[in-house]
């Protein structure tokens, strides 16, 4: 039982930076099939992460640790960079996620949970269930903060956007500069 609350309180973590992230990307115009597609990419990634860095190691772990704070900054400022032209412009945000696209999003979320593929061993001997337990949680996390900004673009409209903007230029700076 103690297992699976450790493994539910370290998905919680692995999940934050998706759900902050995903706030700010709800506050484009995605469409609900996107959102569900964005949402299960996530999660599949953060099953096979933790899987792929407990079979490599700590070898590429090397590697993937100095750049994985700084691939997530780059992944939010370009978003940032990109809503607030279109915020000067005034137009209306569609954003059609490609699937490669989705694909990067999701990887750059997930590096972390690369790194806690390391130390799956300590924590539990079901890997399979505590990488359910982190898919489920990215899910949830990140399907709750694009509808979270979703939600908030509806109601609150221009305002939205710009916290939106916040959001993502602050957090992209953190991981670029601060991580």
């Amino acid at each position: 039982m103690l297992e699976i609350f450790s493994c539910i309180l370290i998905a919680i973590a692995l999940s934050m930076d998706t759900f902050s992230l995903s706030l700010g990307l709800g506050t484009y115009d995605i469409n609900t099939k996107n959102c569900l597609k964005l949402s299960f990419i996530v999660g599949i990634m953060h099953f096979f992460m933790p899987l792929l860095g407990n079979i490599l190691g700590n070898t590429v772990i090397a590697f993937f640790a100095v750049n994985s704070n700084k691939l997530l900054g780059g992944i939010l400022l370009f978003l940032a960079v990109n809503l607030f032209f279109s915020m000067l412009k005034n137009e209306k945000i569609e954003a059609d996620i490609s699937l490669l696209g989705m694909f990067f999003f999701a990887f750059g979320v997930s590096i972390d949970a690369f790194s806690t593929g390391l130390g799956l061993n300590a924590i539990t001997d079901n890997k399979i269930l505590a990488m359910s337990i982190f898919s489920l949680t990215s899910f949830l996390f990140t399907f709750g903060g694009l509808l979270i900004g979703k939600f908030a673009r509806e109601h609150l409209g221009t305002k939205a956007k710009i916290l939106g903007l916040i959001l993502l230029t602050s957090l992209g700076i953190y991981h670029l500069f601060f991580c």
